[in-house]
């Protein structure tokens, strides 16, 4: 199968540090299909040539394992070519068709890694060119708008030009190999499923914790801020992917109907819950890995006098037979105690107590998301006991658990969340896309949120770098008898 894979920001950051990396190890594992050709596209004067070297500079800042040999990346770059375009301007659409027409290629794909606001304006474009073929599929990145109304409005400009099924709106946490695994745990083993639901959950914790600051986006995160970049998104896929019921086979809108069902389920806010089971922080200066860091007013491109979040903890609830009463507690920040995305999910205790158990403890399931991929299986048992015990004592139990890591068991060279998801769009696997009518779920159940905090004169509360984040959020937690995973 021939494709041709346009990259409109095909000079940009996500461009080379994210997608072509990833095209290339498609390239080095045999997956990405022959007879492609990748066209950076972007305003740059630039010749195939110079195109070239530009993307080759650049892998050596990817991982030594992953960067190409002189002659791997000869192989490679074959595939790549260079087309200046100007967004704006019709006739550089029109030299873009001429191209593609020329080729003929079975499948093209337009990947938009660019400014949101820029999305209506390239889908009319290549309308009006006509790019927008049956053939054509078209990717877009997040975040898609920065509240409901801005969402529906891109998602009304670029349903005029493409069909629902030629659209792929790419959250790449669900390529992720621990998210699929995550799905595989639920739907493909018997083990779990009758203890999935309210009867035996206590609740679920979901923490996706970035030790590093904002780097080189102070800029485009003052804009966004940590409830539209990860809970929008991410966290909220993570809670589809737990709590949906199993779908009726593996096909992509069966999979998306399920998961549209939980985000319509959320529990509304109110003004008592905005105000008790939200908590939003701002990292101050601190220490990470024994390193002086900035505070977040102080970061290159950010305000001064900025109130934007860079952490957010929250309760959820569902309210459906499955999941009444159960808590989902989501936790994200930057500038945190380490680097780790985990899931815990906490089962009630047994009902009976006849063993005498260590206080707190339980059994609970953890899923390592990274930079650890695995699973932990928490359970009490009795150990060999040294002394004999006086006649009739009750016996203790001490915690153990089982430890299966997907990086030992399988590899840690396992297909990588852009790679997975370029190649399924490039086969037009719709599977791990989102659909539109699961995005403005999601948007409109966090827009609550952000009007609270538009007229909260408190603003976030702050933390330390090198925290898990203000004290607020284990308040928040403890409102239920419950803590954090690190803290219990």
């Amino acid at each position: 199968m021939s494709f041709d894979l346009v990259l409109f920001g095909g000079t940009g950051d996500l461009a080379w540090r994210k997608l072509l990396p990833a095209l290339f190890q498609a390239f080095r594992h045999g997956t990405l299909p022959a007879g492609g050709r990748i066209i950076g596209v972007a305003r740059d004067d630039l010749s195939n040539a110079q195109y070239r070297e530009l993307i080759h500079s650049r892998f050596a800042d990817v991982d030594l394992s992953k960067r190409p040999s002189p002659e791997e990346f000869d192989r490679f770059a074959a595939m790549l070519e260079f087309l200046r375009v100007d967004l704006s301007r019709p006739d550089d659409y029109q030299r873009l068709a001429a191209s593609l027409r020329e080729r003929g290629a079975d499948t093209v794909v337009m990947y938009l890694a660019t400014a949101p606001s820029l999305f209506t304006t390239v889908c009319e474009q290549l309308a009006a060119s006509g790019l927008n073929t049956p053939h054509t599929r078209i990717v877009l990145e997040k975040p898609l708008g920065h509240d409901l109304a801005s969402n529906r409005a891109i998602n009304e400009a670029v349903r005029r030009a493409f069909t629902e099924r030629q659209i792929f709106r790419i959250d790449h946490y669900l390529g992720k190999p621990s998210v699929q695994n995550l799905f595989a745990l639920r739907f493909g083993n018997a083990l779990f499923e009758p203890l999935w639901r309210r009867e035996n959950i206590a609740n679920i914790q979901i923490t996706i914790a970035e030790d590093l600051g904002v780097e080189k986006r102070g800029a485009f995160y003052d804009q966004t801020g940590a409830l539209r970049d990860m809970v929008q998104n991410h966290a909220l896929q993570l809670v589809c992917a737990l709590a949906m019921e199993p779908p009726i086979n593996a096909h992509a809108d069966a999979i998306r109907d399920e998961k549209l069902k939980v985000l319509r389920s959320l529990k509304a806010w109110t003004p008592e819950t905005l105000g008790q089971h939200v908590v939003r922080g701002q990292y101050a200066a601190g220490k990470v890995q024994g390193e002086d860091v900035p505070g977040y007013r102080d970061e290159p491109g950010v305000n001064p006098q900025s109130t934007t979040e860079t952490f957010v903890a929250l309760r959820a609830e569902i309210a459906n037979w499955r999941w009444a009463g159960v808590p989902f507690y989501i936790r994200t920040g930057k500038r945190l105690a380490g680097r780790d995305a985990r899931i815990v999910v906490s089962f009630h205790p047994a009902p009976h107590a006849i063993y005498r158990s260590p206080s707190g403890e339980a059994n609970r399931l953890v899923i390592h998301l990274q930079p650890k991929d695995g699973l932990e299986l928490h359970l009490l048992a009795q150990g060999q006991e040294l002394r004999q015990a006086s006649k009739g004592a009750v016996p203790s139990l001490a915690p153990v658990h089982l430890d299966l890591d997907f990086d030992k068991r399988f590899g840690s060279e396992r297909v990588g969340a852009y790679e997975r998801l370029l190649l399924d769009v490039i086969d037009g696997r719709l599977n791990l896309f989102v659909r539109s009518d699961e995005q403005e779920e999601a948007w409109r159940w966090v827009e609550p949120i952000l009007e609270h905090w538009r007229n909260d004169a408190a603003g976030p509360r702050p933390y330390a770098a090198g925290t898990w984040g203000p004290s607020a959020a284990s308040a928040l937690i403890a409102r239920d008898n419950f803590c954090w995973n690190e803290e219990c």
